[in-house]
């Protein structure tokens, strides 16, 4: 975790420059120089920040602050993360991924949805070796098992299990990575 003035300087070189540079998978010269910048600023940025991280092509995570991520994990192209978020290790994170951790409060009916606020926060956390595909949508409080597989296009609303694989909105969990001889002694 960087100093104050180091979080200012890492916000502004990644928003006013690192954001904007190529994919590092559309870019095949300069790639291991943009994704260094990125993770360069990442370490500057976020409560921490793993080794081998990659922050891809339009990622936005706020000015970092509550968000730890893993070694050897991504934030996927144009990825939107609310804070706080924990991502384990070796976590793959397809573009488009959206991490909410706040709502929006609604239950008092006479006064207009827009004057009442947001409501709190809730920690998102996501396990080690988990596969987020493309578009998924993480809502406030989930919690994302070990080895989990999230289909593109989920809206994940409840907590999914280690080694689960689900899809769909709402994701419900419709297959497990657990070996055959696993699942039939159960």
């Amino acid at each position: 975790m960087a100093t104050k003035q180091g979080r200012r300087f890492g916000y502004l070189v990644y928003n006013l420059i690192a954001k904007h540079l190529p994919a590092t998978n559309r870019n095949r010269f300069g790639r291991m120089q943009i994704r260094a910048l990125r993770r360069w600023c990442g370490e500057m940025m976020l409560e921490s920040c793993g080794r081998d991280v990659n922050i891809e092509h339009g990622a936005d995570f706020g000015k970092g602050r509550d968000i730890r991520i893993g070694d050897r994990s991504g934030i996927g192209i144009r990825a939107r993360l609310d804070d706080p978020v924990t991502i384990g290790n070796d976590v793959m994170m397809g573009p488009d991924v959206l991490i909410f951790t706040q709502g929006h409060r609604f239950s008092d009916l006479s006064r207009p949805m827009i004057e009442q606020g947001g409501s709190k926060r809730r920690a998102v956390v996501i396990g080690n070796d988990v596969w987020i595909g493309e578009r998924v949508i993480i809502l406030p409080g989930v919690t994302i098992g070990d080895g989990a597989i999230i289909g593109a296009g989920a809206v994940v609303r409840e907590s999914i299990p280690p080694l689960a694989i689900a899809i769909g909105n709402p994701a419900v969990v419709v297959d497990t990575r657990r070996p055959a001889a696993e699942r039939e002694a159960q």
